[in-house]
């Protein structure tokens, strides 16, 4: 099993092509109910939309094995399973274990794991984020009780950007728009630029904005439990994650500390920030603004173009053509694992008195 959180712990276990994937989450109180109607919607955030993303689709009805009883925890580990049924075990992955695809794990996990199970990419897959969207709606509903929020879209699709600042509602309000774009012009954009790819057997990146509100000033560790760290390195195990920034990111290496600087001011008997450029964290620890970060997801290995590969068998160069079920665009599907897995690490850190 996959882990992540001390206090608040989540195992992961599962592969795309076996009977269920699921997790485990361990510190949540006896007493808490349950809202599994808002789980089951946080699940439908993360299915893949017809046209843009992958024909196989998962019911990923929830099932709460242990921990839970009539919606109320009982104080024992949350036992969470979805079971795979749209597989197709049709030999077309086996095709990868001789000739690796570009930009997957197909290469390493082949050369490390001796027998690996290549079908759907195993424990690879994406659909491994399934139980990590599960184990993030139930964090999530711990932290609304302490008026912690989190909301994420999508701030660009390849070449498509959102150039305007976006707040919390308008974040939140991207579950209406199958691109998780703000607005429906922008929503149109991202999803011709996701079809234009898959139409030339290709497919394309972007990258997802998350914003946390109501996280009171100090919140959080330091050095290698900072909240930023904690942040970005589960943000960074999502499958196609290539980048994240917190603020204005690598662009604050173009100002000045003058600029750069977020000036503090007293409103309505509490202390503000006059900008956000710090994306909401100083010193590993929340400084009273939204935190705001950014993650970069690369374009889909899987793609029908031809590319250059070897022959693990006959150590020759070779050429590979995908087929198959896949997303022309992960972003989209990545905003609610990324909402998830924000939830997490907040509810852990809340959880050992950060």
């Amino acid at each position: 099993m996959y882990c992540l959180g001390k206090k608040l712990r989540f195992s992961l276990f599962g592969k795309s092509h076996g009977p269920c994937v699921g997790g485990i989450l361990e510190g949540i109180p006896a007493g808490f109910r349950l809202d599994e109607a808002a789980v089951a919607a946080a699940m439908a955030r993360r299915r893949p939309t017809s046209g843009i993303g992958t024909d196989r689709v998962e019911a990923d009805r929830v099932e709460f094995v242990q921990g839970l009883r009539h919606s109320v925890t009982d104080g024992t580990p949350l036992l969470m399973i979805i079971r795979n049924q749209n597989v197709r075990d049709d030999g077309r992955y086996l095709t990868f274990a001789a000739t690796p695809r570009p930009g997957h794990a197909d290469l390493p996990a082949l050369l490390k794991f001796p027998g690996f199970d290549i079908r759907g990419g195993g424990q690879f897959s994406g659909r491994l984020t399934a139980p990590i969207v599960a184990a993030g709606a139930v964090a999530a509903q711990l932290l609304a009780e302490d008026n912690i929020r989190i909301a994420a879209f999508c701030r660009s699709i390849g070449p498509v950007a959102d150039p305007a600042p976006r707040t919390f509602a308008e974040a939140q309000g991207s579950t209406a728009f199958a691109s998780r774009a703000c607005n429906t012009e922008l929503d149109r954009e991202m999803q011709d630029c996701i079809k234009a790819a898959r139409a030339d057997g290709d497919s394309t990146g972007g990258v997802v904005e998350c914003l946390i509100e109501g996280l009171p000033i100090g919140f959080g560790g330091i050095w290698f439990e900072s909240l930023d760290a904690e942040l970005a390195a589960a943000v960074f195990a999502i499958p196609a994650c290539k980048g994240v920034e917190f603020g204005k990111g690598f662009a604050i290496t173009e100002m000045r500390g003058s600029e750069s600087n977020d000036d503090y001011r007293m409103q309505d008997g509490r202390i503000v920030t006059e900008s956000n450029n710090m994306g909401g964290i100083v010193g590993g620890m929340a400084d009273g603004a939204p935190v705001v970060f950014r993650a970069a997801f690369k374009p889909t290995p899987s793609i029908a173009k031809p590319q250059d590969t070897v022959n693990l068998q006959t150590a020759e160069n070779a050429e590979l053509q995908v087929k198959g079920r896949h997303d022309p665009c992960i972003a989209p599907r990545a905003a609610a694992v990324v909402e998830a897995v924000t939830a997490l690490v907040i509810a852990d850190q809340a959880a050992r008195g950060f």
